[in-house]
Parts: structure tokens; C-alpha cells; sequence
């Protein structure tokens, strides 16, 4: 099987070599910045010819914003706008006319209702001290030097990396990985160069292939699975919040930027916002260490998963639960199932957004019509079983999985789960709460859906 996969190191650059990757990183903005304001103003000189009553085939030739266009816009003026531009890998320029092109494209096909999801805004500019320099490399030399402690990039030469970089070299030596291309990027103060490699990988298959999982996620315990064993909640965020609270305290004393005065930020508050940073970091990578360990361990084992389409989006609107949800990465973990899944030869269902499993009884599979959120056993009025809420709705997806037996490993939709985004005016359709086999399907409300009430056509002509 073959995938594109990252592979990910720290490096220890020293001055000279930070100077050279900041510069390529500012060649980047510039070139971003550059096309921007040109795809801008013609847009605006378009916009105020049509308000004069201009005919359409009088007005300003429309500019391509695709990435070959740029690049040709690029190159033609780029002796005018950057006269140094010799200096820099024209990978650097690349780097922001491709970040643009994607830009427009996601703003474009967001306005036409091509993309799904929340609307996309149009692109802003770049700003030297809030955008995150970065630059991305896709020819050129770019390698792992035999000695696995050091990469060579274009014009940048040879950078010394904090770790081994022995995982990928031994790949690309078995010939199983070929680089695409690396990204060199600053987060939290610290240097990562990023390999985008299409690796070979060998079939393999869960220890325990014919085993069937159910994942309820929560906030008090991570992960309870089916077989009754939890995942604590590690709650990182919760754990470091006396020391970010004390970091922000000691930057709010510091004197900081003004953008209404045009005030420059002091050292000590340079400094102190690079700690609070640094503290952010390390919150988020001991969040994303912990998920790795348990998805790689599920797919590991169990040969099918369930889990349930959250809307995580939403949730994040209870103020009183947010920073709690956000602290454990439901989003993420869904996620990193999705494509272990596919690399261990298991299966994810994923049941669908409305599937009741916390309202089923897992014994005889009555669904209760309310069942408040405090309320963290669950007990059946029918059969008399009394069960912790969480294992109910793990043994309730677990059973689900008993439905979809589609061949093959990857991600299969339980309840169209798989559907998209629907258009505007669409109705949603779903099947009725509690319903094992198929058919009885139903419509949902709109204010149940999260949509505004939209009146039918006859409704609307009338």
C-alpha cells in the first residue's frame, strides 16, 4: 500500500543559518503580499466599472489566480518589485503565490457553495511579526545525509537536526519512501523541518482481527471502549493552567505592541511571550502524544472500530464545557483513527450524528426519550438493567457494527454518515432514533439540524 505520510524533526540551526531561513521565509510573504494586492486591486477596479454601468466586455481584463498565472505574473515583474530575488531559492516565492492560489480557490469555491463547511473568508495579508515564517522546498537537493544527524536543503545547505532522522533514512535506504518535498517552519520558538514522503507500506492486520470495538469519547474519561476498560482523561490544559495563568499575568506587565501608536514591544515582552508560548506547545504536543498512544494501540488490536459522529463544532458552544471538549481532542482522535484504521488493515464505522446510543439500552434496545446530561447511569425502565452511561453507548456502537459488514479496511459511513455538507434549501433527511434495520426514515427539523427554517417552493413562489 502506498500513502503520503510526514516525518517531522526539530533542528538546531545556528545564527547564520536562521538569518537565511528567515529571509527566505520574508521572500515568501513578499511574493504573497505582492500577488494579493494585485488580484485585489483589479478586483475593486472590476467592482467600481460595473457601478458606472461599464459593459462587461469593456471592463479591466479579469487576472488568473491559479498558480501557473502567478507564477508568470511573478516572474515578469519580479525584477521591479524584488530586486534581490537572486538571493533567495525561488522555491521561497513558490512557496507564498501556492499558499494564495490555495486561498482564492477555498474563498472561491466556498462563495459558489462548492466547498462544504463554514464560509471561507477572501485572503489578508501577510504581517512580518504575526504570520508564522515558513517555507516549503519541492525540488532541488533535498536529502538525509548518511550520518542521519543532518539534512541538506536548497541554498540553505546542511542543517544539523535535534534528532535522529534514522526512520526516514532507512526507509528511503530500502528503497520503501521517496521525499516530495520539506517545510521548514518555526512553532513555539523551536525550528521543525517537515518531510512530505510517499512511503510503500507493508499489509498488515490487527492482532485481533475479527474483534469489534465501540468508543464512547468523553470528557471525565477519554475513551470507554465496549469491553468495559476506560481511557483516563489526561485533561493536559487543566493540569497546566496555573503556570500559563502566571506566564499571561507577566506578560500583561511587560510593555507590549500598540498598533493604534505604532509602539514597538520591549525585549522582556518578547521574552515573556516566547515562554508563554513555549508553554502552549507543550500542552498541545502532550495532548497529541497521548492520542497517538491510544489510536495506535486500538487499530493495533481490534481489526473494527466505532465510534460516533460528533459535532464537535457545537459543542464548543457550551461555554461552561468548551475548554474541557477543546482539552481533549475529540476531533483529533477521530482523525488519527481514520487513517491508522487504513494502515493496520482494520475497519472505522463511523455511526451516525443522530444515532441515539446513549438513550439505548444495550440489554434489550429500548431508547428512552429523555436522558439528562447528569445523569451518568443508566437506568432501563423495561428490563431493569442499571449500567454506567458511557459503557451503554460503547456496547450500543460496538453492536452497531453488526450491520455493516462492507469488505475491505478504511472508513465506512454507518446511518449516511458519509453524506456531505447539504446545500442550501436541502432537507435532511435521517432515520428514526432507535431503529435497528433499515427503512422508517423521517425528516428532521430544521431547528433540531442547526439550519433556519426555509419554506418550500410552492411557499416561496406564493
Amino acid at each position: 500500500m502506498r500513502t503520503v505520510q510526514a516525518y517531522r524533526f526539530a533542528l538546531d540551526l545556528t545564527p547564520g543559518q536562521e538569518r537565511g531561513v528567515l529571509a527566505h521565509a520574508g521572500a515568501a510573504r513578499v511574493a504573497h503580499n505582492w500577488a494579493l494586492a494585485r488580484v485585489k486591486a483589479v478586483m475593486e477596479q472590476r467592482a467600481a466599472e460595473r457601478s458606472y454601468g461599464v459593459a462587461e466586455e469593456l471592463l479591466t481584463p479579469a487576472v488568473g489566480w491559479s498558480l501557473p498565472a502567478l507564477r508568470r505574473a511573478w516572474n515578469a515583474a519580479k525584477h521591479n518589485v524584488a530586486p534581490w530575488w537572486r538571493e533567495c531559492s525561488k522555491e521561497a516565492f513558490n512557496t507564498g503565490l501556492d499558499a494564495l492560489a490555495r486561498a482564492l480557490k477555498n474563498w472561491s469555491s466556498s462563495r459558489t457553495g462548492k466547498r462544504a463547511g463554514r464560509p471561507v473568508g477572501f485572503p489578508r495579508f501577510k504581517s512580518r511579526r504575526r504570520s508564522t515564517p515558513a517555507v516549503r522546498f519541492t525540488t532541488g537537493t533535498i536529502r538525509v545525509e548518511p550520518d542521519r544527524t543532518h539534512v541538506v536543503l536548497p541554498r540553505l545547505g546542511r542543517l544539523k537536526l535535534h534528532e535522529s532522522g534514522r526512520k526516514l533514512a532507512r526507509r528511503i535506504d530500502n528503497g520503501t519512501a521517496r521525499i516530495m518535498s520539506a517545510t521548514v517552519r518555526r512553532d513555539a520558538g523551536r525550528w521543525h523541518v517537515s518531510f512530505c514522503v510517499e512511503v510503500e507500506r507493508a499489509e498488515r492486520r490487527p492482532t485481533r482481527t475479527d474483534s469489534t470495538i465501540g468508543v464512547d469519547v468523553g470528557i471525565t474519561n477519554l475513551a470507554v471502549l465496549s469491553t468495559g476498560e476506560t481511557e483516563p482523561n489526561p485533561r493536559h490544559l487543566t493540569a497546566a493552567r496555573q503556570r500559563l495563568r502566571h506566564l499571561g499575568r507577566a506578560l500583561s506587565r511587560k510593555t507590549g505592541p500598540d498598533r493604534r501608536t505604532g509602539q514597538r514591544p520591549s525585549n522582556r515582552w518578547q521574552r515573556a511571550s516566547a515562554r508563554l508560548g513555549r508553554a502552549h506547545a507543550r500542552v498541545a504536543n502532550l495532548r497529541r502524544d497521548s492520542l497517538h498512544k491510544l489510536t495506535t494501540q486500538l487499530c493495533q488490536e481490534h481489526g473494527t472500530i466505532v465510534v460516533e459522529d460528533l459535532n464537535v463544532a457545537g459543542m464548543l458552544r457550551n461555554r461552561r464545557l468548551a475548554r474541557h471538549i477543546a482539552d481533549a481532542g475529540f476531533g483529533e482522535l477521530r482523525r488519527q483513527l481514520t487513517y491508522k484504521t487504513q494502515w493496520n488493515g482494520g475497519r472505522l464505522i463511523v455511526a451516525d450524528r443522530w444515532y441515539p446510543s446513549s438513550k439505548t439500552c444495550s440489554g434489550c434496545g429500548a431508547v428512552k426519550t429523555k436522558l439528562a446530561l447528569s445523569e451518568r447511569t443508566y437506568t432501563c425502565q423495561t428490563c431493569g438493567l442499571t449500567i454506567d452511561r458511557d459503557h451503554n453507548a460503547a456496547l450500543n456502537l460496538a453492536a452497531l457494527a453488526a450491520q455493516y459488514n462492507t469488505a475491505g479496511s478504511g472508513p465506512v459511513a454507518a446511518r449516511r454518515a458519509d453524506q456531505k455538507t447539504r446545500q442550501r434549501g436541502q432537507v435532511a433527511v435521517k432515520r428514526e432514533p432507535g431503529t435497528a434495520t433499515a427503512g422508517q426514515t423521517g425528516t428532521v427539523p430544521p431547528q433540531r439540524a442547526g439550519l433556519p427554517i426555509m419554506c418550500s417552493q410552492e411557499c416561496t413562489e406564493r
